[in-house]
């Protein structure tokens, strides 16, 4: 409710004609302080606090945009509405580039006036209520779709408006509806785990009518095709991107690229990046690598590095799809490479498609888990969020897209698994040879509780690698994480509210593919 401690400032060489509106606005609450004068509104302003200042572009003696910079001088937080006849794009621009906050044709009526100063006195208010009222409608919604049986292609509609309504609900900051979404999504998140327990195994084999893009298959689908034309091609791929993330960082990206389609893919179990991203640099599932490059795959108890082939895998993949081009490889997991990369960038241009790898996602997600500091940052979905736009808008990442962009070249954006939020802990015990990964765990002798698991106990169904006649691999679902028993308590409060990968969450399967054009 507006009322008389809200404090305006009208300066005009004509006032008294603007007497009328000045009632006006008197009747709905504001307090209404009228000059005449340039000097006037920048005394005025030195001596007294004001919440919006209406301005009159032209007056005798000082302008309206000489006093415009000495009020922004006074005070820099105080919107200022600039009002003139003149309709020139030059005043327009000068205005702007003063970073005014609205921008009026004289003549204007009271109602334009009282717009204008809700629009910027009073828009976070009026915008949350719209946002909270919106979201209170569409939870009904998104909870009737819930109990109906959807499709892949339904489950990828039902993520993305319910990460439109995270984001949206994180700008006008009200905890309570943020609650009732985050429940909503871990309902969400239960069922699409039943979807694809039902279906994963059927998408493989080509037992469904249709199945969503995947990681294995979506170089041959998607990003082969584009490797036609005249310019280079710069696939990015960015390790641990959610669709969430990439809503987040689409903004900074417009800014130099024009998004020529955006597509969106599944990723496979486990969502880890020695499973998913081999798959989709070789095109093939884990089980087809190993056995086809043996030489190039490592279980997950064999000692090495498990992503050190993978332009190895990409060749094998090129010759296969019958494009043996000119092609480079990048592996950025540190701010100095990523600079090296940066420096040496105009040498790829004469390449038909380069390859960068982006670690810092998946650096991120680690180092909340293991570094207190970047816990405290980010320490819940929007912070993380937050903390990922931060470190893109400042990254060697932007700094190498901003040069694509100058080489005309096309950019296509995507990633290989996303990570969740985990929150709750499940047992499970295993031997010395079980893997350390806390959503997917893979060995012969596992004891978990199976109905809270995804459990494939003959791996090859799930073209998955078999290091022996008893392995089998079990999949944590939704905000789930495996613990030992020993040390459970200390364990659980270690890895609690950290984000990992490797099991079933929207979050973790459904991936961005994004293609750039340069504006």
């Amino acid at each position: 409710m507006i009322n008389d401690q809200v404090r305006i400032l009208w300066a005009d060489d004509e006032i008294d004609l603007l007497k009328p509106h000045i009632i006006f606005l008197e009747s709905k609450g504001y307090h209404v302080t009228a000059v005449s004068s340039g000097v006037d509104a920048i005394d005025q302003v030195s001596e007294n606090r004001f919440d919006a200042v209406f301005l009159d572009e032209n007056m005798p003696g000082i302008s309206g945009l000489e006093a415009l910079s000495k009020i922004k001088t006074l005070q820099p937080n105080t919107p200022v509405i600039m009002i003139t006849k003149n309709e020139e794009e030059s005043i327009m621009e000068d205005a702007i580039g003063s970073k005014i906050s609205d921008y009026l044709i004289k003549p204007v009526n009271p109602n334009q006036i009282l717009l204008s100063l809700k629009k910027n006195l009073d828009s976070k208010r009026l915008v949350s209520e719209r946002t909270t009222s919106s979201y209170q409608q569409e939870f009904r919604q998104i909870g009737m779709r819930l109990n109906d049986p959807l499709d892949w292609e339904e489950w990828i509609d039902l993520y993305k408006q319910i990460i439109f309504w995270d984001l949206e609900l994180q700008k006008v900051g009200d905890p309570s509806m943020q609650e009732i979404l985050s429940m909503q999504k871990d309902e969400a998140n239960s069922e699409f785990a039943r979807f694809v327990e039902d279906n994963y195994i059927d998408w493989l084999h080509g037992k469904s009518e249709s199945r969503p893009e995947m990681v294995h298959t979506v170089f041959k689908n998607w990003v082969a095709p584009e490797l036609n034309g005249d310019k280079p091609v710069f696939l990015v791929v960015i390790d641990n991107l959610r669709l969430d993330q990439w809503k987040i960082i689409q903004q900074s990206i417009e800014e130099d690229f024009r998004i020529e389609e955006e597509r969106t893919l599944m990723s496979i179990l486990p969502t880890a990046t020695q499973y998913a991203r081999n798959a989709l640099f070789a095109g093939l599932m884990p089980s087809e690598i190993q056995k086809q490059h043996p030489n190039l795959w490592l279980n997950d108890e064999d000692e090495g590095g498990k992503n050190m082939h993978e332009e190895e895998l990409l060749v094998h993949q090129l010759k296969r799809l019958g494009k043996p081009i000119k092609h480079s490889y990048a592996k950025i997991t540190n701010h100095n490479f990523g600079k090296k990369v940066l420096d040496n960038i105009h040498s790829l241009s004469n390449n038909d498609l380069n390859v960068i790898v982006y670690n810092f996602v998946d650096m991120l997600s680690h180092a909340r888990t293991e570094m207190e500091v970047i816990r405290e940052l980010a320490d819940d979905e929007a912070a993380y969020r937050s903390l990922t736009q931060s470190w893109f808008e400042h990254s060697p990442l932007l700094d190498i897209m901003k040069e694509i962009r100058a080489m005309g070249a096309k950019m296509i954006i995507t990633t290989d698994h996303g990570t969740v939020h985990a929150r709750h802990a499940i047992k499970v015990v295993g031997d010395r040879n079980t893997n350390t990964n806390l959503r997917y765990k893979t060995g012969r002798n596992l004891n978990y509780s199976s109905k809270k698991v995804f459990e494939v106990k003959n791996p090859s169904d799930a073209y998955l690698p078999k290091t022996n006649m008893s392995s089998r691999y079990i999949f944590a679902r939704t905000n789930d994480f495996f613990a030992y028993p020993n040390n459970y308590n200390h364990y659980v409060k270690y890895y609690k509210d950290t984000f990992q990968h490797g099991g079933i969450s929207l979050e973790e399967l459904i991936l961005p593919f994004i293609v750039c054009t340069p504006r």
